[in-house]
């Protein structure tokens, strides 16, 4: 269920689900205002409740009041130091997307999120750190096990015998992740041939993740750690769907709002990227948002290319190894 309520006269009125982000003009008094999720709606009016009720108990604690009251823990939201960030489904919310809805509204632009996107209880986001942190080393098996998954083949063998020490534990650590967290059905060590035999899961969901969206959750990651070292306020998403007013439709990657009006808008890239280069400066203007914190992070680029990229066009190009160091420039 949809909700419209004007800002302007206090109008209230249900609308279709299909009208979920749209801008409307109140029936009573013609003031524009956006419809929001039932859910969204619900959360603020108990946002203004509790906050309500730690006024009360703040005013009491002065009066001496000993009046009953819902306690501490009952009323306050969890602190960000409270949060594991990568076990948590307390961003998969409407009422966590909210103030990102508002800030397209405002913009006039239709927006859908896709609230499991930021889901963390899976661990989707722990094998995404492990690439992200050694992609150079591990970006063979994802290589293979992506080609495995289009070519509908079973399993996909990595060889060790040509890698360093070093490089051969990091390998084998990562495929036994993999095995550990079900990304692969089954992982087999042959030492006396030097190699790693793995058994490829078929889920679309681990599908789309060796296609290129463990970028996607590396990416939210490095953002959500440099956010909360900060303590900043903030909304996230991913898989943001957008369209313009000329009906124009995008997707976002990964999308950020801190303090509610610093926009980060991270498009992440594992293949071909130089197509929509164009694409992406036209969002990046109509979005309005400056060139620093529109981030084309793209897997493998060099730093060299990178820069010369960023130099070029009016967006900023990053890999996956330097993305923090930009985030944390943002932050």
């Amino acid at each position: 269920m949809a909700i419209f309520r004007c800002n302007k006269c206090g109008y209230l009125q249900e609308q279709p689900e299909g009208r979920l982000g749209e801008i409307i003009s109140c029936p009573k008094c013609t003031n524009q205002a956006p419809v929001y999720s039932a859910i969204y709606f619900i959360g603020k009016l108990l946002d203004k409740y509790f906050e309500a009720q730690r006024e009360i108990g703040r005013l009491q604690g002065r009066s001496g009041g000993n009046v009953d009251r819902p306690s501490q823990a009952s009323t306050e939201q969890p602190s960000l130091d409270e949060i594991d960030l990568s076990n948590t489904d307390q961003l998969a919310s409407e009422l966590q997307h909210g103030p990102i809805y508002d800030w397209f509204n405002r913009k006039q632009i239709k927006v859908v999120a896709n609230v499991r996107g930021v889901d963390t209880t899976g661990f989707f986001d722990e094998v995404a750190v492990s690439i992200g942190h050694n992609v150079p080393v591990l970006k063979e098996v994802l290589e293979r096990i992506r080609w495995a998954q289009q070519k509908e083949y079973s399993s996909v063998t990595v060889h060790l015998e040509k890698k360093s020490e070093e490089d051969a534990r990091a390998i084998t650590a990562f495929c036994q992740q993999l095995y550990d967290f079900s990304f692969v059905a089954k992982c087999f060590h042959n030492r006396k041939e030097s190699n790693i035999r793995l058994i490829v899961q078929t889920a679309p969901a681990i599908r789309r993740f060796f296609g290129g969206e463990w970028l996607e959750w590396y990416a939210l990651m490095s953002g959500l750690q440099y956010i909360k070292e900060r303590q900043k306020r903030f909304s996230c998403a991913r898989n943001l769907a957008i369209t313009l007013q000329n009906d124009e439709t995008y997707e976002l990657d990964v999308f950020m709002l801190v303090d509610g009006k610093l926009p980060v808008c991270i498009e992440c890239k594992t293949g071909e990227f130089r197509q929509n280069i164009d694409r992406y400066l036209t969002l990046r203007k109509r979005l309005g948002i400056g060139r620093a914190n529109f981030i084309m992070c793209i897997a493998g680029l060099s730093e060299e290319h990178a820069r010369g990229l960023t130099a070029t066009y009016d967006l900023t190009f990053t890999n996956e190894q330097e993305l923090p160091t930009q985030l944390a420039r943002i932050f």
